[in-house]
């Protein structure tokens, strides 16, 4: 019972109003689904700070590889932790960059109203993406300050819901002081 009283002092002291948070991730894995993709594999890094006991502010910064192209985005989230459990919840809201390259297209040379040629002409593919980040996860600690935080999660991609949305698995590694 003492042992037990102890843990679930220690997890309280690290959800508190005050408590500083950084982490990294690791998603993808060719774990997530997204039709964009069939290989996919981001790395994010993350700071936070508990303004409320069980409630966090989080900002994040990340790099995904899809296929043969990369991407990277830039979000703020909000965390809501489940004392008793461990469980959290996520959620937020994110930019996202993908640049896709380069491509030859061929441009009309017009004179006139005529179409004399066409000439050759390098174009760069992006997009941009609005996305409602939403994850459930667990909080293991591995001491007083560092813990395991495997999520599943969702991005939900206001811009193109189809294409642009992922689900996928992700787990983190979280330092908390």
């Amino acid at each position: 019972m003492a042992a037990f009283a102890m843990m679930t002092t220690a997890a309280w002291a690290q959800f508190e109003r005050g408590t500083k948070y950084v982490g990294a991730s690791v998603s993808g894995l060719s774990l997530s689904y997204s039709k964009a993709s069939d290989f996919s594999f981001g790395l994010d890094a993350t700071g936070g700070y508990y303004f409320a006991n069980c409630w966090m502010a989080k900002g994040n910064l990340g790099y995904s590889h899809k296929k043969s192209y990369d991407g990277f985005n830039l979000g703020g989230a909000v965390r809501y932790n489940f004392l008793q459990n461990g469980v959290y919840l996520e959620a937020g809201l994110e930019y996202q960059f993908e640049n896709f390259g380069k491509t030859t297209i061929d441009v009309p040379v017009v004179v006139g109203d005529a179409i004399v040629g066409y000439e050759k002409v390098q174009k760069k593919l992006h997009e941009n993406n609005l996305r409602i980040p939403i994850n459930i996860g667990y909080t293991f600690y591995l001491n007083q300050h560092i813990a395991i935080e495997p999520a599943i999660y969702t991005k939900l991609s206001l811009n193109d819901f189809n294409d642009g949305t992922e689900f996928g698995l992700k787990i983190g590694l979280g330092y908390y002081f």
